[in-house]
């Protein structure tokens, strides 16, 4: 059995995590649990059968556990990572890894200096439509790919799901919405995830521009905002996300010189000239789902060979976020600051 413990438990998906967690207490153990908000973590730890202590060395310093989960604000990562890198354990860290490109570069530095399994929680990866993408624009079946677009949008904002007496914290969510703690507002919260997605499929992002926005005006930070990116392989991409929608029909649409592939409503569609027969309907010959991001580090931790996200690219993700936001706020072109 390995021992875990959780370093922050503020994010919205912490609870999910718990819930994993538990699911598999018949391998793994939370030994104890800390917060910047003490009464935050006890709450998570009567959840996990654990402690909840107020020093996170306390964890650290600890021999017994073999791993930590940080689900910290965002703008304490560098900190706990980097002191988690310095004894050892290894770490998911949900996203983003850093508030913009200098933090994230030095947890990759710290992470990678101390040859530590990494994981964070871009779980679109695991989806089967993404992997059959994935195999298709690998694999030339599309021909070049010239655009690609992705949405992930919520009603977050419209449901103030981040506000006081939302989930089992008195203060609820709110954290999220301030980005001296978050390092965003709703077009980073959800365009992460996109993101992650694009650059998996396309590589490498050589230059941004993005507009954001409020809407609703309920918290100080953006609620929604589009993006468009130049990639290195010269394919230009587009990125939708925020907290203002109430449906996501359309979660990807990839246009190449071969064939067209779409998301609509939860299913693929292609047209392609490598695959007789197309026409644009549904392709429903789907690779198998991938375990939840979360859950491929527990299968890491345990031994087992998953593919895991490294800190190099979580770090690429949140260098290129930033660099949207710079191009919001002075509007024009950004060349991400990546390393």
């Amino acid at each position: 059995m390995k021992t875990i413990g959780f370093l922050g438990v503020a994010h919205v998906h912490s609870p999910g995590f718990i819930k994993r967690v538990n699911e598999r207490a018949a391998q793994f153990k939370v030994k104890a649990v800390w917060d910047s908000q003490l009464a935050r973590a006890q709450i998570a730890a009567e959840q996990l059968s654990s402690t909840a202590v107020d020093d996170y060395h306390d964890i650290l310093n600890d021999r017994e556990i073999d791993a930590v989960i940080i689900c910290s604000e965002t703008s304490l990562h560098l900190e706990l990572v980097e002191a988690t890198a310095a004894v050892g354990k290894d770490v998911f860290v949900e996203k983003p890894l850093g508030m913009g490109a200098d933090d994230a570069y030095a947890m990759q530095r710290a992470i990678d200096d101390a040859g530590i399994l990494f994981q964070t929680g871009h779980f679109m990866r695991s989806m089967p439509v993404y992997r059959q993408l994935k195999a298709w624009i690998d694999g030339g079946t599309l021909g070049t790919i010239t655009r690609i677009r992705h949405s992930n949008v919520h009603q977050g904002a419209i449901a103030a799901i981040f506000d006081p007496g939302r989930g089992p914290y008195a203060d609820g969510w709110l954290w999220m919405t301030d980005p001296t703690l978050s390092g965003c507002g709703g077009f980073g919260d959800l365009g992460a995830h996109s993101l992650d997605i694009l650059m998996w499929l396309m590589g490498d992002v050589v230059s941004v521009t993005a507009q954001v926005d409020r809407l609703l005006g309920k918290y100080d930070c953006d609620e929604y905002g589009e993006g468009m990116m130049r990639f290195a392989n010269g394919a230009i991409g587009s990125l939708a996300a925020g907290w203002v929608d109430v449906l996501r029909p359309q979660a990807i649409l990839v246009s190449g010189t071969d064939g067209v592939a779409y998301v609509d409503d939860g299913a693929l569609y292609v047209q392609s000239a490598h695959l007789p027969g197309t026409d644009g309907g549904a392709w429903t010959d789907l690779p198998d789902a991938l375990p939840h991001a979360f859950d491929l580090f527990l299968d890491a931790i345990n031994g087992e060979d998953v593919p895991l996200i490294s800190a190099k690219e979580a770090a690429d993700r949140s260098a290129v976020m930033e660099a949207f936001y710079q191009a919001a706020a002075t509007n024009s072109w950004v060349q991400p600051n990546t390393a």
